[in-house]
């Protein structure tokens, strides 16, 4: 069944080795000390940090759940990816939590911790319990990466989506491990220059084959069933098939997770690329150029929904087909449910011979003797087609060899980008937050390589573990984004925020909030995901206010350099009132620029995603009232924010941040 040539697997191959050689290359740089293993010694233009956060948010298991949402929705399936939260919360991070985070001179979010709250009990608790919840959220994340690179993996390779994935991953954990952060940025440089191309080429193939039927928009309808397949907006009531009803509501699952994101966005920014940036101004630059690039996604993801549709289309005229195939292979492999269906129809198409001669002999007369391990593939659980397994499927029938090759590799560096700097951050907790911070304060920057090493090798072990545990994809994302996110938003918002908020009150919040995740993960998995985050953020708040209260104060010093360097909006008057008159005129600017900006910047960026999705499919009705929007709101941030970005920061470099924890030294 397997249609990869050789000139497919070289160019795989090659992609592949180019990377193991960039990662050796780059060893020397990253192992100079912790800034530069960590964050690339904070030396790397604006513009490959930008670079560098596009390649990271375009992960192969994101980008085929997505085109999923696409194929079944049209264009109004961005507003399933709300749920991410990608399309939202870039919008904050450019404005202001990208240089709040920056000016501590930190390497991890954990270790900002103790910037905030001091070095105290409360700080150093705070810490630990930051870095604990980052593990388990990197963990999570990995996992869905995990997962879904299995699944699409195992459409071209011989092989179960976990053997498919180890390979994948193997290789990523190599020079992720040797090259640190600069592996991370470097090599999404060499993979973002791969996207690109890939992003034209698929994008022209889809706009060709619309031009060659009549009316594609019904030929959209007639196969996936939805009426209003070409509109860009939501509508009240929205026809989803079996597993997606949580989508049906869609004005109101949009509106919900708009207003989750915003306050995700606030406490948003944590990431190496804004500790690595070299001064404010750099940091809305490279989130203005990071949210630039990822307009590329769009098109792409659109493009292979195209094809989808067309695919479909040719390859089962007659629906029924998969419905009969569902029910042929549960009648026949006593007791398979949902969470075995992948690696069931995997074994099938690489094993048939381990199974029974009916329903090998079935299914090759409902499919046809011609490629119906291939079809085979597409058929979902539920009887009709499965379609997170439409990208893949796309690449395997209509992409010819040697371009498919291609393609696999853009898509293999989506999800190696992704996975490469998820590890990089985790192991900065392992490392610079455990390690150093409680166990060897003095241990020289090549023993705490080694260290970040062995805590790669750990996480990924414990990622595949969990990976292979749950349902789907769309199960892991769903914790990851309402019921992890839930129990830790409070804590998160109120560091930043509220002058009185104390260490203790973060470790309870974030404490109490990651325990009820774990246990609501464990006990009530079904939960609607809108329940979940309702429900853990209302806990965290609790444990994070009565925390904060039963606990002293930090230390009044500690507190007031933190907002003289930090600078945060929300209820900082006592702090405040401390600054010079002029500090406090420019602040009250910058603050009410950044707020003003806000709808504007997030308005602009949904228009940004939309444009290029209403150009694939030629909705040029559509397009045009778009693209003025589009227009009006970039006029708007540049007035109101972009001009205004400070060339340097209200402190002399002397009197920033940094938390000093051992030596760094060979």
């Amino acid at each position: 069944m397997w249609s990869l040539n050789t000139i497919d697997y070289a160019v795989i191959l090659g992609y592949l080795g180019a990377l193991v050689v960039l990662g050796l290359a780059l060893e020397r740089m990253a192992s100079r000390s912790l800034d530069d293993y960590f964050i690339g010694g904070r030396r790397l233009p604006w513009w490959a940090l930008g670079v560098s956060g596009m390649a990271y948010f375009l992960d192969m298991t994101g980008t085929m759940v997505i085109t999923s949402f696409l194929f079944l929705l049209g264009p109004r399936g961005l507003f399933i990816e709300f749920r991410g939260g990608a399309v939202l919360v870039l919008a904050f991070m450019m404005l202001w939590a990208g240089k709040w985070h920056r000016r501590s001179k930190c390497l991890t979010g954990a270790e900002w911790m103790v910037f905030r709250f001091g070095d105290g009990l409360g700080g150093r608790f705070a810490q630990a319990v930051s870095a604990m919840a980052g593990i388990v959220s990197s963990v999570g994340m990995l996992a869905y990466l995990i997962k879904g690179a299995g699944l699409f993996l195992t459409m071209f390779f011989p092989y179960s989506p976990l053997t498919c994935t180890l390979i994948m991953i193997g290789i990523t954990t190599i020079y992720t491990m040797i090259s640190g952060f600069y592996g991370v940025v470097f090599t999404d440089l060499f993979q973002s220059a791969i996207i690109v191309i890939g992003v034209i080429i698929v994008t022209g193939m889809a706009v060709v084959r619309i031009a060659g039927v009549e009316d594609f928009g019904a030929l959209a309808v007639q196969v996936t069933g939805n009426a209003d397949w070409m509109s860009t907006l939501p509508q009240w009531k929205t026809d989803m098939p079996a597993g997606y009803e949580q989508y049906e509501a869609l004005v109101m699952f949009a509106f919900f997770y708009l207003m989750k994101n915003i306050f995700l966005g606030v406490t948003a920014g944590a990431d190496s690329r804004y500790f690595g940036a070299r001064s404010d101004r750099e940091c809305g630059l490279l989130s203005l150029f990071w949210t630039t690039l990822m307009t590329v996604r769009w098109p792409m993801m659109m493009a292979f929904a195209v094809m989808g549709i067309f695919l479909i289309h040719d390859l089962f005229p007659d629906p029924t087909v998969m419905t009969q195939t569902s029910e042929l292979i549960k009648a026949n492999i006593a007791g398979i449910d949902k969470t075995q269906w992948a690696n069931t129809i995997s074994n099938i198409t690489n094993h048939p011979e381990q199974f029974s001669p009916a329903l090998v002999d079935g299914l090759r007369t409902l499919l046809g003797e011609q490629g119906w391990m291939q079809k085979l593939m597409l058929v979902g659980y539920e009887g009709h087609v499965d379609p997170e397994r439409i990208l893949p499927a796309v690449l395997l029938f209509n992409i010819p060899p040697g371009l498919r090759g291609l393609l696999l590799v853009v898509l293999l560096a989506a999800a190696m980008s992704t996975f490469n700097a998820t590890v990089n951050l985790t192991t900065g907790f392992i490392t610079r937050d455990i390690y150093q911070k409680y166990i060897h304060r003095s241990a020289s920057t090549r023993e705490l390589i080694y260290i970040s090493w062995t805590g790669v090798c750990l996480i990924v072990v414990v990622s595949f573990v969990f990976a292979f545990s749950i349902q789907s994809i769309n199960d892991i994302w769903g914790w990851i984004v309402m019921g992890l996110g839930g129990g830790l938003l409070i804590p998160g918002l109120l560091r930043l925020l509220w002058w009185r908020f104390n260490g203790g009150g973060f470790a309870a919040g974030t404490f109490v909030g990651l325990v009820a995740a774990i246990l609501q993960r464990y006990y009530y998995p079904n939960l609607d995901e809108r329940l979940q985050f309702l429900f853990l953020g209302a806990i965290g708040m609790i444990a994070a206010v009565a925390g904060t209260y039963l606990t002293r104060p930090e230390d009044d010093a500690v507190v007031a350099r933190f907002y003289r360097i930090t600078r945060p909006f929300g209820i900082w008057g006592p702090y405040r009132k401390r600054l010079s008159p002029g500090d406090q005129a420019a602040l009250k600017i910058e603050h009410r620029n950044d707020i003003l900006a806000s709808p504007f910047a997030l308005l602009w960026q949904i228009c940004m995603f939309i444009l290029p999705m209403q150009a694939v499919i030629g909705a040029w009705n559509a397009f045009y009232p778009t693209l003025a929007v589009c227009i009006v709101c970039a006029l708007c941030m540049y007035f109101i924010w972009f001009r205004h970005l400070p060339e340097n920061n209200y402190f002399e470099p002397g009197e920033e941040a940094g938390v000093k924890m051992g030596h760094e030294t060979e």
